[in-house]
């Protein structure tokens, strides 16, 4: 199992927000590029990056900083927010971004994943799965639906998609622990045909045993890193052994 430790962006600062919440922005680390070494450092190979203007506009708007990221250090960067289209993505990967990830698109526009997956590959695109009591929610939260989530996931499968992350939200930022009844429904759901990546709730060493112990292919961690409950070098450690 991969562990992605994570970094939000709004208004150029590394941030947190809980449960989505765009009203309950914490600032939790001054410089991103200085924090993404320290997950390098700390054996990380994959980084989570999301820019939280550009869910919320539609379009990328913090640019600089992923390809910072991917430019300066070796971690692979996975990164979502306000990717609407095939330029978008494109330039994305040109500029050194290992993997974008589709979110309100897989339920607003499902040609574009479609059109993406065949493009681009399935290594390189990632559906973002953001559910509040099991139904999807889109626009950076802001927008409910009466799409089940394991529906939407089989959905995507079928156009293609291997690799999917699955957050609660009313888990996210929480430091209460993953949804483990929702990530098993999922992967049970989904025939265990696709890649999970567990997002949301991550507190302790214990979420990661959990994460790994039901075959996900990994987990994000965000602020149990940055509130200290949770050791990133740990955490690589053991979802490392096989």
């Amino acid at each position: 199992m991969i562990i992605l430790p994570a970094i939000d962006i709004k208004d150029g600062n590394c941030v947190r927000l809980f449960k989505g919440d765009f009203n309950t922005v914490e600032k939790v680390a001054s410089d991103y590029l200085e924090t993404a070494k320290s997950f390098e450092t700390a054996g990380a190979g994959w980084i989570h990056m999301v820019d939280l203007d550009g869910a919320k506009e539609g379009r990328p708007v913090n640019t600089k900083i992923y390809t910072d990221v991917a430019e300066k250090t070796n971690l692979k960067v996975e990164l979502g927010g306000g990717i609407r289209n095939l330029e978008t993505i494109d330039e994305y990967l040109k500029m050194g971004i290992s993997r974008v990830i589709l979110g309100s698109a897989a339920l607003k526009n499902p040609k574009l994943v479609s059109d993406a997956v065949e493009k681009f590959g399935s290594e390189k695109i990632v559906v973002g799965i953001d559910a509040l009591d099991g139904m999807v929610a889109t626009e950076g939260w802001l927008e409910a639906s009466d799409v089940n989530y394991i529906d939407l996931a089989n959905k995507m499968i079928s156009e293609g998609v291997k690799y999917f992350i699955f957050t609660d939200i009313s888990k996210d930022g929480t430091l209460s622990g993953v949804n483990a009844h929702q990530l098993k429904e999922l992967y049970d759901g989904t025939a265990k045909k696709c890649c999970i990546i567990a997002s949301g709730g991550v507190h302790t060493m214990n979420d990661i045993r959990i994460c790994k112990e039901m075959g996900l292919y990994g987990t994000i961690c965000g602020k149990s890193l940055y509130k200290g409950t949770l050791s990133l070098k740990d955490a690589v450690e053991y979802a490392e052994v096989q």
